[in-house]
C-alpha cells in the first residue's frame, strides 16, 4: 500500500445548525481542512437510517440512506423548504446529535417538501431503476401505514401515494447530494471510505424483501441470531439479535444480494471495511431464544467462495477486513487470502505478549493502523484509565519517559505514523486530543451513543501545520 493517512468522523458528527452533521458546505469544508493538513483519507460509518438506538448498524435498509443526512438550506435555496421551516429546524445544542427531535420532525419535513417539486418523472426514475431503493421506499410507506409496526407485524398492505413518493425524494436527495460530496472530495485529492455492517436488522426492507436468503420459520421469525462470544470485556457475550443469513441458499444465487451490496457501495465510495470481516469465516450463531450469546455455536461462513465474488466486481476499490475480536488462525488465514488490509488499533497493543499484531513494530504494510475506532474509548481518554505499569510500558515503548505523562500523547501519534501500517487513520477526537466524554460508542451499552459531534471552531482549532509536518516527515503525503 502507498502510505497515506486520513481521519474518521462520521456525517452526523460534523458541525452545522440543523440537528446533525449533513450533505452541505460543511462536509466540503471538512474536505478542505483534510487536504490542508495532508491528509488522503476520511473515513465515515455506515450512512443508512438508524436504529431505536441511533445506531447505523442495525438499519431498516442497506441500501437506503439517511435522511438526516439530506442538508437543509440547499433544500431552502431549490425552494423546496421555506426560510420559516428552515429556521424551525434550528438545534438547541451544538454538541450532539438531536436524535429524538430529528426522528419526530426531519422526515415529515422531508415529506412536505417533495410536495413542491417539479421534477417528479427524474425522481420516479431514478428510484425505480434501482430494485432495492424502490424496495426501501415501498418499505418505509408501508410502516408509515402500519404506525411503524415491523414489518411481521403488518396489517396493511397499502400505503399512501404521497408518502411514497416523499421518500423516493428523500433517497433521491441524499443520493444527488453524496455524490457532490465525493466529487468534491476526489477532485481534492481526498478518497472516502464507507463502512458495511455485517449483519442487517430483522426489521429492514433486505429481509423482507429477501426473505429466502435468511434463517427465518414460517412464521419469518429468525431460527438463530447473530451475536459474539464470551470475552474478557463481556462475560455474557454481545447478543446482537440480527438475523443470519442462509448462505446455502446464497450461493445458490451466486451471492447476488451481496453482489449488489458491494456494487452499491463501491458507487458511493472509494473503499469500504466490512464490519465483523471474520463472520465470512465463521460466524457465532445463538438460539433465537436465548436472553445471552453464551450458548451460541461456531457455524462456518462462506470463505474464500464469496471473496472471489466480490473480486470480480471490485474493480479499483479497496476493501479493508475488519479483523477484530476473537481471531483464529483460520480468520488470519482467510483475510490473507482474501489480499484485503486487515486492521491494527493502538489500543489493543499492550493487552498480551510481544506477538500481538497491535504492537507498532509488527505492522505489515497491507494494514490498516488506528489510534481506536468508534467502538474504542478516545486515545486520551484510554491513557487515563490506563494502570500505572502499563502505560509506563507504553510511553517507553513510544520513546517517552517523562514523568508528566501527559505530554507523551503526541509521541504516540508519532510511532503510528512511523509504523509500515500503509494507512494510518486517526478518529477526529485524537486530532483534537479529547477524552472520553467525547467518546461515540460504547459497545454494549443501549443509550447516550452515536451523539458526539464537533464545532466548526473546534476544527478550525487543530494546528494543520503540525499534521501536515507528520505527514511529510513520515512520508504519507
Amino acid at each position: 500500500m502507498k502510505r497515506a493517512s486520513g481521519v474518521l468522523l462520521h456525517i452526523s458528527s460534523l458541525y452545522g445548525e440543523y440537528g446533525c452533521g449533513s450533505f452541505g458546505r460543511e462536509a466540503m469544508e471538512f474536505v478542505d481542512f483534510l487536504k490542508s493538513c495532508g491528509f488522503s483519507y476520511w473515513q465515515v460509518l455506515p450512512l443508512c437510517m438508524v436504529d431505536e438506538c441511533n445506531s447505523p448498524y442495525k438499519s431498516y435498509s442497506a441500501f437506503g440512506g439517511n435522511p438526516y443526512f439530506v442538508d437543509l438550506p440547499t433544500l431552502c435555496d431549490e425552494g423546496l423548504i421555506t426560510k420559516e421551516e428552515l429556521d424551525a429546524s434550528r438545534q438547541q445544542t451544538p454538541y450532539s446529535a438531536e436524535y429524538v427531535r430529528l426522528y419526530h420532525t426531519r422526515c415529515n419535513l422531508l415529506i412536505e417538501a417533495s410536495k413542491r417539486v417539479i421534477n417528479r418523472a427524474e425522481i420516479n426514475e431514478f428510484i425505480d431503476k434501482d430494485k432495492y431503493l424502490s424496495d426501501f421506499c415501498k418499505f418505509m410507506a408501508l410502516k408509515h401505514k402500519n404506525n411503524q409496526a415491523p414489518w411481521y407485524e403488518w396489517e396493511s398492505n397499502e400505503y399512501d401515494e404521497e408518502v411514497l413518493f416523499g421518500w423516493k425524494f428523500i433517497q433521491f436527495k441524499f443520493f444527488a447530494q453524496w455524490a457532490k460530496v465525493k466529487e468534491y472530495a476526489n477532485k481534492n485529492g481526498i478518497k472516502i471510505i464507507g463502512d458495511i455492517p455485517i449483519y442487517v436488522s430483522q426489521d429492514s426492507a433486505d429481509v423482507w424483501g429477501n426473505k429466502e436468503q435468511f434463517l427465518l420459520d414460517e412464521r419469518n421469525n429468525p431460527t438463530q441470531v447473530a451475536g459474539v462470544p464470551p470475552d474478557y470485556f463481556c462475560p455474557d457475550g454481545q447478543l446482537w439479535g440480527n438475523p443470519l443469513y442462509d448462505w446455502q441458499k446464497m450461493k445458490e444465487t451466486d451471492y447476488r444480494w451481496w453482489q449488489d451490496r458491494l456494487s452499491h457501495n463501491f458507487k458511493m465510495f472509494d473503499g469500504v471495511r466490512i464490519d465483523h470481516f471474520r463472520a465470512l469465516e465463521s460466524y457465532w450463531a445463538v438460539p433465537a431464544t436465548d436472553e445471552t450469546a453464551k450458548c451460541g455455536k461456531w457455524c462456518k461462513g462462506p470463505g474464500m467462495d464469496i471473496i472471489e465474488k466480490i473480486h470480480q466486481i471490485q474493480g479499483e476499490n479497496f476493501i479493508i477486513a475488519e479483523d477484530l475480536g476473537h481471531i483464529t488462525k483460520e480468520v488470519e488465514q482467510l483475510v490473507f487470502d482474501s489480499g484485503f488490509p486487515g486492521m491494527r488499533v493502538f489500543q489493543f497493543a499492550f493487552m498480551n505478549n510481544e506477538n500481538n499484531p497491535h504492537l507498532p513494530h509488527n505492522y505489515i504494510n497491507n494494514s490498516i493502523a488506528y489510534t481506536g475506532t468508534h467502538d474504542n474509548n478516545t486515545l486520551l481518554g484510554y491513557m487515563w484509565e490506563l494502570d500505572g505499569w502499563t502505560k509506563g510500558r507504553m510511553l517507553e515503548y513510544c520513546g517517552y519517559t517523562d514523568p508528566d505523562w501527559e505530554r507523551g500523547y503526541d509521541s504516540i501519534i508519532r510511532t503510528i505514523y512511523a509504523s509500515n501500517a500503509g494507512l494510518v487513520i486517526l478518529p477526529v477526537q485524537d486530532l483534537l486530543g479529547y477524552g472520553s466524554d467525547t467518546r461515540l460508542n460504547i459497545p454494549g451499552k443501549a443509550h447516550g451513543n452515536w451523539q458526539y459531534r464537533v464545532t466548526k471552531e473546534q476544527i478550525n482549532s487543530i494546528d494543520k501545520n503540525k499534521f501536515k509536518h507528520l505527514n511529510e516527515l513520515y512520508h504519507r503525503i
